[in-house]
């Protein structure tokens, strides 16, 4: 009998036991995530489908507050149902168990800030079902794209990608909060490689890695029109093959939205983590430069930039209804006019700044434990349109697409790589550049922002796939931006 953990009358019943459990055994405070996911993958190589996968998974995770220190354990699902609360309980006792050794030799007590009982249900917003649409129809779209990049001759791999995921989850606590969650996500792009002689050159469209991701259905894909774009894209890689190289030097620098985005993920996102800043979290390229002295004081940027966390954008990757601690997701301010004013947190680092928690708390899955992760991090827009910021700069270079990327532990020092550039004159768009790169230091680049475009060009850019901790988890989060200038920003690969 095939178990559907979220139709089965009695689970909520079932919880409360688990729950009621811990508690006879002492714990402080205990919460069990039940999560239920599925995926499907697909990407179309030179209009032949090389990737066509989808899986399934369902499990649950028991997390325990025992004199201060944590325990967590975590099962899939066994195939009978009648072993399911077997399970439960075993995996209760395991937490309990983990959390008893655990306060044997804890340094500090954990304690969690304030949070108010929730009942509730939230659900992504779709116009249709990704797991509703006959695999054919998809493939049609991907194998089109993929054929109109071929047409160019300088073509030797045009790629197509396709990915769509589903989660349900139940979570509850001690507290008396019961949450159910359904989640959609779907993201698509195409990926155009170009080679002549011992040249090779990328486009992507719309973004690197895969393209663009939103929490939304079906309807990204037929939203993102693929094909119509595959000969531009194509245009674009074969034309970086005889392109001029990207020049050393000190300029003007304008990022495009989906390069800039990235650039808001590793220098103002990861650091804003609490956790990395209390060296909670400092395995994974983890710790932060914005110690707690910073907070409310640090000029990290120019007046003009403030970076906001909303988890309530209507399709934006980073949103949800709750986190997994069942906070519900909020909107702040991470930087106003320039100064830090916000980490992101979790119930636990929130009390030790004497705050609540803003609602961070993510898992990958239901075997992992929560980790403080993104949501969506915003740089807001300003005033200027895209075609009057770039007359109004005499010389300087526009970036899009990320390429590659490099930055130190404490997010400060970096480096990096576009896809394409095009030379700023004398107010104008000029020639195609290759293997543009950039390097700076965090505080010092946001202090040069100088101009960001409007909310016309405003974009939210889905990552699919940003890691934290050890054992690594992967998380889906996004990043608001619209064009921006930054002064005095040095560009390509200096000799030394």
């Amino acid at each position: 009998m095939r178990y559907n953990c979220f139709r089965h009358l009695s689970m909520k019943d079932l919880i409360h036991k688990i729950l009621n459990l811990t508690q006879m055994a002492g714990a402080e405070y205990a919460d069990v995530r039940i999560v239920e996911n599925k995926n499907e993958s697909i990407t179309v190589k030179n209009e032949i489908p090389e990737i066509v996968e989808m899986n399934e998974n369902k499990g649950f995770g028991v997390r325990v507050l025992y004199q201060g220190s944590w325990g967590f354990a975590a099962s899939c699902f066994p195939g009978l149902e009648g072993q399911i609360k077997i399970k439960l309980k075993e995996t209760a006792r395991k937490a309990i168990e983990i959390a008893k050794s655990s306060a044997l030799v804890k340094k500090k007590r954990v304690k969690l800030a304030d949070s108010k009982p929730i009942i509730d249900e939230y659900q992504t917003k779709i116009e249709k079902d990704p797991f509703k649409i006959s695999l054919n129809q998809k493939l049609d779209l991907l194998i089109a794209a993929s054929k109109e990049m071929r047409k160019n001759k300088k073509i030797k791999t045009g790629q197509s990608f396709f990915e769509a995921r589903k989660e349900n989850k139940i979570f509850a606590n001690t507290e008396g909060s019961f949450i159910k969650q359904k989640i959609i996500k779907c993201g698509a792009g195409i990926e155009a490689l170009a080679i002549d002689k011992n040249e090779v050159q990328t486009r992507s469209y719309p973004n690197s890695f895969r393209g663009q991701f939103k929490t939304a259905g079906y309807e990204v894909l037929e939203s993102l029109n693929l094909k119509e774009n595959s000969s531009r894209i194509a245009e674009e890689a074969t034309a970086l093959l005889l392109a001029p190289q990207c020049p050393a030097k000190k300029t003007s620098l304008i990022l495009d939205s989906n390069q800039l985005a990235l650039q808001i993920h590793e220098s103002c996102g990861h650091p804003s983590e609490l956790d990395r800043v209390l060296g909670m979290e400092a395995g994974f390229a983890g710790t932060s430069f914005l110690t707690l002295e910073k907070l409310g004081r640090f000029k990290y940027g120019s007046d003009l930039v403030n970076i906001t966390a909303d988890a309530t954008i209507e399709d934006a990757l980073g949103s949800f209804g709750y986190d997994d601690e069942g906070t519900p997701a909020q909107k702040f301010p991470i930087i106003k006019n320039g100064i830090f004013v916000n980490y992101l947190t979790s119930r636990e680092t929130a009390e030790i700044l004497n705050q609540k928690s803003n609602g961070t708390m993510r898992a990958q899955s239901w075997a992992n434990i929560p980790l403080i992760r993104m949501t969506n991090i915003n740089l807001e827009p300003c005033d200027w349109k895209l075609e009057d910021l770039i007359a109004d700069t005499k010389e300087g270079i526009f970036m899009s697409t990320n390429k590659t990327w490099s930055i130190d532990d404490k997010r400060l020092n970096f480096q990096f790589g576009c896809e394409i550039a095009w030379e700023i004159k004398n107010g104008k768009i000029k020639r195609i550049l290759k293997n543009p790169t950039y390097t700076g230091i965090t505080p010092q680049f946001w202090q040069n922002c100088d101009a960001i475009c409007n909310k016309k060009h405003w974009q939210v850019w889905g990552t699919p796939n940003c890691g934290k901790g050890e054992p690594s988890q992967l998380a889906t989060v996004g990043h608001g931006a619209s064009p921006a200038r930054f002064r005095k920003i040095k560009i390509g690969v200096w000799k030394k």
